[in-house]
């Protein structure tokens, strides 16, 4: 005597051989982002058109103090611009040249590496760059 007591599931949920995936979840546990997977999805896939903010390594903080270099909202929009530029050419470490001022930034980590100012720039040598970037 046979009987085939196969549970009827919707579409896609049957697994090969006959057996129904089943999703269980445990007592006293919930989805940690409140929407399941195409929430999380949808959150990330939005965050990834915005960048990162750009940031200040300590050495570069340390520059701007020592060396009297104002960062303006001016300039650091200029900074960012250019270096979303570097970003959109598949640069990595960038030379980023405001006015009469030079930063080197990592381009992928969004970080500023140092900065220096007109009269550090003589004699200066840049290395360790694969783009150079004029704002």
């Amino acid at each position: 005597m046979s009987t085939d007591a196969r549970v009827s599931a919707p579409r896609g949920t049957e697994r090969p051989g006959g057996v129904e995936r089943v999703t269980t979840t445990r007592p006293g546990r919930t989805d940690p982002t409140g929407g399941g997977f195409d929430l999380l999805l949808a959150q990330r896939l939005d965050g990834a058109n915005a960048p990162e903010p750009l940031r200040w390594s300590a050495h570069a903080k340390e520059r701007l103090v020592q060396r009297r270099i104002a960062i303006t909202p001016e300039v650091h929009e200029r900074l960012e611009g250019a270096v979303a530029k570097a970003a959109a050419k598949g640069s990595r470490e960038s030379l980023v040249m405001v006015d009469d001022m030079a930063f080197v930034v990592s381009v992928k980590n969004r970080v500023v590496i140092t900065a220096v100012d007109k009269a550090g720039m003589k004699d200066q040598v840049f290395s360790n760059i694969d783009s150079a970037v004029l704002s």
